[in-house]
């Protein structure tokens, strides 16, 4: 007879992890089914190890200009090999903490492929053969994969994926072209130009990190190519020819790029495979299992969460996601607000941060100046220039800024966009001041210590109110 449980979430990730952990904490009896390691891609092939990386590049960057700090150093190098050990010290690290909530939580790890069957029933295919679980409610939350391009020769020795480039101990990357401007191609852009690999960009779109704010857009262009990186913004790879030659076609020219390794960074799709058996068949929509404000698909008690029905493929959104749908579960009243309407207006916002990792770091949450007046909505804009901010000065970067959007006539914030050090902790403050529909005037009511990248903020703020 099939085991019985009140959850069965199909997927190990931030998600899935984090859902269980929340329906454990509430009392139901809860299992995830997880095919290769807990943590998803985000833990072992994604977030953390590429931000363990940026990190070690990011110091082997600082030490070659400590000079001007008083710090003398007779030889710098770096182990490739080394900075591959300790992000996966890292990652083992973060993985064995989970492990250690699911124990001290009762939660079960089932580890296999999962297929639904119908009527919940879930088949499991491990390692010692096949099992059959029934649950009253399951959650999808099977991730993404990285996506392939149909372009001739993509399959060359040397055309890699970051999974590809995370697992890698030698060094092979004395020139790498990325193919790919958004989150992925512009982060391993870091990593590798402060490694002082001749680091190339082919971007499809206009500009950078499409569609983020056009400003930002622009200012981490002029800062990557400060650092000797170069962008190509508007073209397109026609071919990856012999000796790794990118045939990149832009303003109706062709031009050829040669490479060690190519890194495909164009995004990432879905997965599913194997997901439902003959005897199920949930509604799509553009590639995304469809859901219900709730999170709900097409078959009741089957919920999905994360990169398999968001396009904003962001770990704490699957996490929130998963927090949401156990809650509605247990008749809980929601601890999290994905989106809010701001004072005395009918546009719902969604209070998301997104966060990118480069140097300098840039963060945003809600809306932009340019997206409000899609919107029809009037809005007063703050700004401040980072190069004259104490702390700035301090540690020599001064390169970035503070933007703050208010609703015109509440003052209510409505969004936030910040490039300079520690943006992605910065960024928590205007996600809470957007969930909570601060006003200009409430947030200028705590004093911000000197000297801190966080007195930007307050800057910015008095820059809006004075216009």
């Amino acid at each position: 007879m099939a085991e019985k449980y009140n959850l069965i979430i199909i997927g190990g990730g931030p998600g899935g992890y984090t859902a269980a952990l929340k329906a454990a904490s509430l009392g139901l009896k809860t299992a995830v089914v997880e095919k290769e390691k807990l943590g998803g891609v985000c833990l072992n092939r994604g977030c953390i190890p590429t931000k363990a990386l940026l990190f070690a590049s990011g110091m082997f960057a600082k030490m070659q200009n400590c000079d001007e700090f008083g710090v003398s150093t007779d030889f710098i190098s770096f182990d490739f090999g080394k900075m591959q050990d300790y992000k996966r010290k890292s990652v083992k690290t973060y993985r064995e903490g989970i492990k250690t909530l699911f124990e001290k939580n009762s939660v079960d790890l089932i580890m296999g492929t999962a297929t639904i069957r119908r009527g919940r029933t879930i088949e499991v295919n491990g390692v010692n053969g096949k099992d059959f679980y029934e649950a009253d409610h399951i959650i999808i939350a099977t991730g993404a994969k990285p996506t392939i391009p149909p372009i001739p020769g993509i399959n060359r020795p040397g055309v890699v994926t970051s999974d590809q480039i995370l697992s890698s101990r030698n060094w092979n990357y004395d020139r790498l072209t990325i193919i790919g401007g958004g989150v992925i191609g512009v982060e391993f852009a870091t990593i590798f130009s402060a490694l002082c690999s001749k680091v190339t960009i082919i971007e499809q779109s206009d500009t950078l990190l499409a569609p983020m704010d056009r400003e930002v857009s622009r200012e981490l262009e002029d800062e990557l190519r400060r650092k000797g990186i170069t962008i190509y913004c508007g073209a397109a790879v026609k071919e990856i020819g012999e000796g790794l030659t990118c045939v990149v076609e832009k303003d109706g020219e062709e031009i050829s790029v040669r490479s060690n390794q190519i890194l495909m960074a164009t995004g990432r799709t879905p997965y599913m495979k194997g997901l439902f058996g003959s005897d199920v068949e949930l509604k799509m929509e553009n590639g995304h299992l469809a859901v219900d404000e709730g999170f709900m698909t097409s078959e009741p008690g089957i919920y999905a969460v994360g990169d398999v029905v968001s396009r904003i493929r962001l770990a704490h959104v699957a996490a929130a996601q998963g927090t949401y749908v156990v809650e509605s579960i247990v008749g809980k009243e929601h601890s999290m607000r994905l989106r809010v309407v701001p004072n005395g207006m009918y546009v719902s916002l969604p209070v998301v941060p997104s966060c990118i990792f480069t140097d300098p770091e840039i963060a945003t949450v809600g809306i932009t100046e340019e997206q409000a007046k899609k919107l029809n909505m009037k809005v007063r804009c703050g700004h401040y220039n980072m190069s004259t901010n104490g702390k700035s000065i301090i540690v020599k970067e001064q390169s970035g800024f503070i933007r703050l959007v208010f609703e015109a006539y509440s003052n209510t914030i409505v969004g936030a966009q910040i490039m300079c050090p520690r943006a992605t902790d910065m960024i928590g403050e205007m996600a809470t001041a957007i969930a909570n529909g601060l006003t200009a005037s409430q947030l200028s009511l705590a004093m911000r210590a000197h000297p801190t990248y966080s007195e930007g903020i307050a800057e910015a703020i008095r820059d809006a109110m004075s216009r």
